[in-house]
This record gives C-alpha cells, structure tokens and sequence, in this order.
C-alpha cells in the first residue's frame, strides 16, 4: 500500500531503497541523535534494510520509503517498530536526510503513517523516543499530539556512551 500526502509518498521500503539510504545513514549530523552511529560501509546499509524487509514480513516493523510526489527525491523514511498487534501500539520514528530539515517533511510523512495506523491497521497507542538534545525530532512529536511521559536516564548504550531519552505518547 502507498501513502500519499499533497506533497510525498509513502510506500514499503524494499531492499533496492538501500543505496538511497547509504548517503544519509553515513552522514554523522543526520545520524548524531540515532541509536547507533554512522554505517560507513554500504553493504552494512544493504544487510540492514535487508533485515528490515525481513522485519515487515514478519509483521514485527514497518518501514515506509519516503519521497517527494513532484520529483521523486527520496528523503528518508518513517518506522513503526515493536508491533505488539494484541494491544494495539508500537514506535514511531522517523530520520530525514539533511537536506529536506526544515522543510515539514518529516511532520508530513509521520501524520500520514499516523492516521493509516489509526485508521487501517487499529493501532491504539503510539511511543516515540528522542534523544535528549534532538530538539528537532521533539518539535515534530509536538506537532503531532505526542506528549511528554517520561525520562529514561542512560536508555541507549551508543559506543559505549550512555545517553538519556525522552518518552513521548500518543493514544488514537
């Protein structure tokens, strides 16, 4: 199934997306507030987007392509990970390449992929995480109702740097 909003498209990663995936999951600002550091090795890129496929068919997670309707230009993806189908929740997140910031897309795509989970997969509740710092990624939870439900000191082991985590919550 694709999503479509007045200015991107939606639609299921596959492992072909790996490629335009590499230039932003090797950029260490993009990556700086991710839970893992830059992959700088391209065939790590295609072993996880592989792994991620694997993950949809599994009905674990949901990676969504993301690319702009007019031209095309792929500019990231959202996720919805931790499925639990018996109580209606998962994850969102959502990572856009450096040079769509700023531009409401990352707010665009996560309402879309938002209102299919309400509306067509019966999601009840939806968690987001942030890393403490990504004031970015913050101002989009707001923008989409998510509020504030708690700290988790040291949550993300990050080449062995512990980092703190903001938990935000949103229920349909």
């Amino acid at each position: 199934m694709i999503l479509e909003t007045e200015r991107l498209s939606l639609a299921p990663m596959t492992v072909e997306d790996a490629p335009l995936l590499y230039p932003f999951l090797s950029d260490p600002e993009v990556m700086a507030h991710w839970d893992r550091d830059p992959i700088e090795d391209p065939d790590e890129v295609e072993a996880t987007v592989a792994a991620q496929v694997a993950e949809m068919e599994d009905r674990r997670a949901l990676y969504w392509a993301i690319r702009h309707v007019q031209t095309g230009r792929f500019l990231g993806y959202c996720e919805l990970v931790d499925l639990d189908w018996r109580h209606h929740r998962g994850e969102l997140g959502f990572i856009i390449a450096r040079d769509g910031w700023g531009q409401g897309y990352a707010t665009e795509a996560a309402a879309a992929l938002l209102a299919h989970c309400a509306s067509s997969l019966g999601l009840k509740r939806m968690i987001a995480r942030t890393h403490v710092g990504d004031a970015r990624a913050e101002k989009v939870l707001q923008k989409l109702g998510f509020e504030q439900e708690g700290y988790l000191k040291g949550h993300v082991d990050r080449d062995g740097e512990r980092r703190d985590c903001r938990l935000y919550g949103l229920l349909f």
